[in-house]
């Protein structure tokens, strides 16, 4: 070995101290170690290790007879490598290289752990990486020398896999950039030639002639240079690979590797791309039409599915995705295609057909899929990129596209090409295939609650699958959905069971959101007294289950022409058919949230044509005490969809008290159903119950204040959550709007709103400090307000909420009551829809919220000037920045109507939190104080304002913001901080003569001074930064220079992390 006097020297008792805490830690002949002490020997050893000295450990450790302590040297190399480069001495590096090439070329030579030797090759690599990069290079030539100091010193083959394995691995993972990634890519491009030539040098000899470890780690080391080799290595290596897909082969690992690599050059090399037709392509697919239906044919009699079957399924996929284009255009192609001089000539066609077929297979595997099988879901993927290319192929047009291509030449008798038949046919059989998997067993199978959740899982993902068939079948698949359920409902026996039913109705729920409910009238068929009428009223949960879903999701259907066009009473009655079945389930607890859920969207998608039904709905809330508590706010929510439908002033009856015993009473002309006011009336018992049960009191009134807020949600005109924007010039809306108006002006109506308002104050004032209950308070606010277009006969003005709001903060400020702060704020500056009427908000509510802000910005800059209390609740600075911005967007000058001490309490709280490590906080912030300084700019009244603050305050925001590039602010706010540097730099110039300067003589005043934050960016950096952003009103340079300067001042230039890490 070289002469290693370079190293630091270690006495020898360090070195005994080192072997024996190894030994006391892990030698499997001492005691049990426990945890504490285990963590003490850990610590001592660490303490040794990071000493300038341990470098003398690497060799009397390597040397020792015990392998934990041989472990434990060569990882010291590779951590004093890693983290301590810096510290040695650089005119010794080509000693410790060689030292460490020697020392890893003995233990390779005589046998060494395989452990031991991976520590030695990530030393070996770590220090290349160290030495290789850079001008000169201090070891250009690395991988060959190393190759070639082991291989001449007696290491074996496999062990320079091995190695090269690592180098691969490593060089890959490794933190560099710029000229240093492209040199070490290059290095790796030039040692390509000859790690191909090692990996042949196996895989080339006849089977058995090498041994299974062989053969395995040469295939390992090409899984890990697959991304470095170019085509005509990859050429040459596919036919050798192709060879070793031998089932015959004793030992199956062969095989399995042999997939693997292929499994990697189809995915990660430089034919992953889809190139490689007839290199790659089609050896493969001949093979599989050759070999893997052998393999797959024995696997199916056998009902096994052995490590070379699972490792063909994943063959199977990886070439489908690599190839998809190839086989959608090819599926019925009578091209001829080589297949060499033992295997029968045949077509394109036959080998994508026969590749599909086996796909299909292992798709369609017997038995339940997480439970007797696991390969079934591995094929799901491929089927939506199958269909994605079929699309773009010629043959190909999307139902309703332009076909504007000529016809194409092989046309059947009903004028679709071949290529579209076979393409439905596979997908319709794969339709058949998937329908059969999602199927639960009989009941009784003894599942594990795992294997429950994992096919739940797997049903799932088997419904995306199902809507890329549908893209491709359309209305044929839901006939045949249709179809079936209609002759297992006919063919069935009492002792059957309703699995294959209920995987059918699951696969037709699976699939409503691809489809065109106006051009669904299979749909008809299944909601009629031939499906629907003979499904299980009772018991059967899972196949009740299932229909509620389909009936939801299919609600809109109801609606469309196709269901009301049959007959205007069929239609209804198929609709009422629907509605009855799901209002039977409401009672069991097992299927009440799927009932639930399914009322809600029946009645929210068919609101007009159930209305004239109200009195059925009379008899629903009649019988509301036999539907579990869980589920009643959504049931009152569908009543209330119902009654919105209603002409207004017939609904203020719909919604008031009464406490009817009979359903006579229910007309049209005098509702007097009992859905608000017993809410209320209950919410007030709690009330009175508050202090003698508590527990109790809160429970019941969190659940009717829910009650209440979905009650509100379905009073109202939305979709799916948005409101419908109407023109409010139209005459319709302008009718419609005048008649909610009177409607509101009944004294039943205006009663009614009072009575809400009153209990929603009285719940705050008592229990604003409870989290959950101010969730449930917030969370019925936002249903019973909206915004003018979408006013109900229970909405509630913005404006004393908002103050009753605020008084709850006052007692307990909290994230929830700021956001819905911002919401009350911004209804009462609603959008406005036409360009007719003015925008902007009213005198009115300019009052209102001039004489609120002030109440919020002493409880919350009260709260948030507490000890810690901006770090420990990131969720309230983000609320109450945010409330802050909605009122600096739509009541600017309400800002510059507070008392000037309130206004720097202010901006001082936004600064301070410009230095938070919590992400969200620190933008909320900067989001805030840019869009008021820009909202300030837009009118000469306002722009004097914002001289006045940003006078007293530019510099202090410059400096928070200059200090968080430098590392104050976490690197993920860094262009938020740019965008506020920006704002000020484009808002605060130079010409405004009151701002001394503005935003470039502060920052400049900032980044010079001598108390700036210390940082690794000296003046030359500073004065760069400078220059780039001084008189430039491109925000591209601004953020560019800006960036710089804070890889620079947190030292990370030239690092992908730090590049990455402000990029985000």
């Amino acid at each position: 070995m070289s002469a290693t006097e370079f190293l630091p020297s270690l006495s020898q008792f360090d070195v005994e101290r080192a072997i024996q805490l190894i030994q006391q830690a892990y030698s499997p002949t001492t005691a049990v170690v426990s945890p504490d002490e285990m963590k003490r020997l850990q610590h001592d050893l660490f303490e040794i290790q990071k000493r300038p000295e341990a470098w003398g450990l690497v060799i009397p450790l390597l040397n020792h007879d015990d392998q934990n302590v041989q472990f434990f040297g060569a990882h010291t190399a590779q951590v004093k490598i890693a983290r301590d480069w810096d510290a040695f001495p650089q005119e010794h590096a080509g000693s410790l290289r060689d030292m460490l090439l020697q020392l890893t070329a003995h233990s390779m030579a005589i046998g060494r752990n395989k452990v031991i030797l991976r520590k030695l090759f990530v030393a070996v690599t770590s220090l290349a990486l160290k030495l290789a990069p850079g001008q000169p290079p201090r070891w250009p030539d690395w991988i060959v020398s190393s190759v070639t100091t082991f291989s001449n010193q007696g290491a074996s083959t496999d062990r320079i896999h091995d190695f090269l394995t690592i180098v691969a691995e490593e060089v890959s993972n490794a933190d560099l950039l710029g000229p240093s990634k492209a040199q070490m890519q290059q290095i790796m491009t030039d040692a390509t030639s000859m790690v191909v030539q090692t990996i042949t040098t196996i895989i080339a000899q006849p089977l058995g002639t090498p041994s299974a470890h062989q053969y395995n780690s040469a295939l390992k080391c090409l899984q890990a240079w697959m991304t470095y080799l170019k085509g005509n290595h990859l050429t040459s290596i596919i036919p050798l690979l192709i060879g070793l897909l031998d089932p015959s082969i004793p030992d199956e690992t062969i095989f399995v590797a042999a997939s693997d690599a292929l499994q990697e050059l189809l995915s990660k090399s430089a034919l992953s791309d889809g190139s490689g037709t007839r290199t790659l392509t089609e050896p493969l697919l001949v093979w599989f039409d050759v070999v893997g239906n052998r393999i797959t044919q024995n696997a199916l009699s056998t009902e096994d599915i052995s490590a070379i079957s699972h490792s063909l399924c994943k063959l199977l996929v990886a070439l489908g995705d690599h190839s998809t284009p190839y086989l959608s255009t090819h599926i019925a192609s009578s091209m001829p295609v080589s297949t060499g001089p033992s295997t029968p000539p045949t077509t394109k066609g036959h080998i994508v057909q026969s590749f599909l077929r086996l796909l299909l297979v292992y798709t369609g595997l017997p038995g339940y899929y997480g439970v007797d099988e696991e390969e079934s879901e591995m094929t799901l993927g491929f089927w939506y990129l199958f269909q994605e290319a079929l699309w773009s192929t010629d043959f190909y047009i999307e139902d309703g596209g332009d076909d504007r291509s000529p016809p194409p030449p092989d046309l059947d008798a009903s004028g679709e090409s071949k290529q579209v038949l076979v393409a439905k046919a596979v997908y319709t059989e794969l339709v058949k295939v998937l329908r059969r998997k999602v199927a639960f067993p009989p009941p009784g199978s003894g599942w594990s609650r795992d294997q429950v959740d994992k096919f739940q899982v797997y049903r799932r993902d088997v419904g995306d699958t199902l809507i890329n068939a549908y893209y491709v079948l359309r209305g044929d698949m839901v006939s045949y959905f249709v179809n079936d359920i209609a002759e297992r409902l006919s063919a069935r026996t009492e002792t059957d069971g309703w699995q294959d039913i209920e995987a059918t109705l699951h696969c037709l729920m699976s699939i409503q959101e691809s489809m065109d409910m106006e051009k669904a009238p299979q749909m008809r068929r299944l909601f009629s007294p031939e499906i629907l009428g003979r499904l299980p009223a009772v018991g059967r949960l899972k196949v009740r289950r299932t229909a509620l879903g389909v009936i939801g999701v299919y609600s809109s259907w109801f609606a469309t022409d196709d269901a009301t066009d049959i007959d205007s009473t069929a239609g209804g009655n198929l609709l009422l058919a629907a509605l009855s079945y799901v209002v039977s389930a409401l009672p069991d607890p097992s299927l009440c949230l799927s009932a639930a859920t399914s009322l809600r969207n029946l009645c929210e998608a068919n609101r007009k044509a159930l209305a004239v039904h109200i009195s059925a709905f009379g008899e629903l809330h009649a019988g509301l005490n036999t539907i579990p508590d869980s589920e009643k706010s959504k049931v009152l929510q569908s009543i209330a969809s119902v009654i919105q439908a209603m002409p207004a002033e017939q609904e203020i009856a719909a919604i008031e008290v009464c406490f009817l015993s009979t359903l006579s009473a229910f007309t049209n002309s005098s509702l007097l159903q009992a859905i608000i006011n017993p809410i209320i009336e209950k919410l007030y018992e709690s009330l009175r119950t508050a202090n003698s049960q508590p527990d109790d009191a809160r429970t019941a009134t969190i659940f009717h204040l829910e009650t209440l807020a979905g009650v509100a949600k379905g009073l109202t005109r939305t979709v799916e959550g948005m409101t419908l924007l109407e023109d409010e010039t139209d005459p319709l809306y302008q009718a419609e709007a005048e008649k909610i108006k009177e409607a509101r002006e009944d004294p039943r109506a205006i009663a009614l709103r009072n009575n809400i308002f009153s209990i929603v104050k009285a719940i705050a004032e008592l229990w604003s400090q409870d989290a959950s209950i101010s969730q449930a308070l917030s969370d019925l606010i936002k249903a019973i307000t909206s915004l003018p277009s979408d006013i109900t006969l229970i909405t509630l003005p913005a404006a004393p909420l908002l103050e009753l709001v605020c008084l709850a903060s006052q007692r307990h400020l909290t994230a929830a009551w700021l956001s819905l702060t911002a919401i009350l704020i911004a209804q009462l500056n609603p959008p406005v829809f036409s360009l007719n009427l003015k925008s902007g908000p009213t005198l009115e509510a300019e009052m209102t919220v001039q004489r609120l802000l002030p109440v919020l910005l002493q409880c919350g800059l009260s709260f948030l000037s507490g000890e810690g209390s901006m770090e420990n609740n990131p969720d309230i600075v983000q609320e109450f920045f945010g409330c802050m911005d909605r009122i600096g967007q739509d009541f600017t000058n309400s800002f510059y109507a507070l008392h000037q001490e309130l206004q720097d309490a202010l901006m001082q709280c936004a600064i301070k939190s410009l230095s938070l490590q919590e992400r969200y906080s620190l933008i909320s912030a900067c989001t805030f104080m840019s869009n008021l300084i820009n909202r300030s700019s837009l009118t000469d009244e306002l722009i004097v304002h914002k001289i006045n603050l940003l006078t007293r305050h530019g510099r202090s925001i410059m400096r928070a913001i200059l200090q968080g590039f430098a590392g104050v602010a976490p690197r993920s706010a860094v262009l938020n901080l740019i965008d506020l540097l920006s704002t000020l730099l484009h808002r605060a110039t130079g010409s405004d003569g009151d701002l001394n300067g503005g935003a470039p003589q502060w920052m400049k005043e900032t980044l010079m001074s001598d108390d700036f934050i210390q940082s690794k960016a000296g003046p030359d950096a500073k004065a760069k930064f400078l220059k780039a952003v001084s008189g430039s009103r491109s925000l591209k340079k601004t953020r560019d220079a800006a960036q710089q300067f804070t890889l620079v001042a947190r030292g990370l230039e030239g690092t992908n992390f730090g590049y990455s890490s402000i990029t985000m």
